[in-house]
């Protein structure tokens, strides 16, 4: 399956085919649909027929350990049978609001200093899980710290190392509960221009200031070193 969405993040249609649907949900032969992972929700949308019949799709998926995704249809949809041309569309308003935020919780990352233990995007906010020895950041100055890198509006994009250079620099893997995949030979890396650079699948925005103002909510503790930083966007 070809992965649209891995070289560009704001295609929001294409035009596919049906290679299969069953029980699982539909797979297509091309998507702009982003499966759920590495804390970013699944992509919702719709497939819209040469018939003009329109498939809602309320989720999208990994299928297996390869590249595929399984588009998940509503409900008593009736789906379309293997060979039917579509078109994908994805809802880029909600899609956009999560590139927004997974680029931000990048931000997070450069900006404290411990290993992130979890995490999760959703529309309109985020969060990471840090190992902080030294107690909880102030919640004031992270959120300066944050909005001041977003308002530089640093370059944003994704590009790719060889998985023997990834084994050479262990530093740029911060996750403790996620790795990256390996086994391809290459692994894919966000690099935000002179402020972070590390292993990630998701999509996200082209330069910070996209972003847009952003509060940092409660700061929880989740364990003896382990705190929570919730992040929102302002307004």
């Amino acid at each position: 399956m070809e992965l649209l969405f891995r070289d560009d993040a704001y295609l929001k249609t294409c035009s596919a085919e049906v290679i299969l649907a069953d029980d699982e949900g539909i797979r297509l032969d091309r998507t702009v649909f982003y499966p759920e992972g590495g804390g970013q929700p699944g992509d919702i949308g719709w497939l819209e027929l040469d018939s003009g019949e329109t498939i809602e799709i309320v989720d999208a998926r990994k299928s297996g350990p390869g590249d595929g995704v399984i588009h998940i249809p509503a409900e008593g949809t009736v789906p379309p049978s293997a060979g039917t041309k579509v078109t994908a569309r994805i809802d880029w308003e909600r899609r956009h609001r999560l590139m927004r935020m997974h680029t931000c919780l990048h931000l997070l990352c450069a900006v404290v200093e411990g290993d992130v233990t979890g995490g999760q995007i959703g529309d309109g906010k985020g969060r990471l899980d840090f190992n902080l020895p030294e107690g909880s950041p102030d919640k004031e100055a992270l959120a300066q710290a944050l909005n001041k890198l977003i308002e530089e509006d640093h370059p944003a994009a994704p590009r790719w190392i060889e998985e023997a250079e990834l084994a050479a620099q262990p530093e740029l893997v911060r996750t403790l509960s996620v790795k990256p995949p390996s086994g391809s030979g290459r692994v894919r890396l966000l690099e935000i221009k002179g402020v972070d650079l590390q292993p990630c699948g998701g999509t996200h925005v082209k330069s910070t200031g996209e972003i847009g103002p952003i509060e940092v909510g409660k700061i929880e503790n989740k364990g003896k070193q382990n705190r929570r930083i919730n992040l929102r966007f302002a307004g």
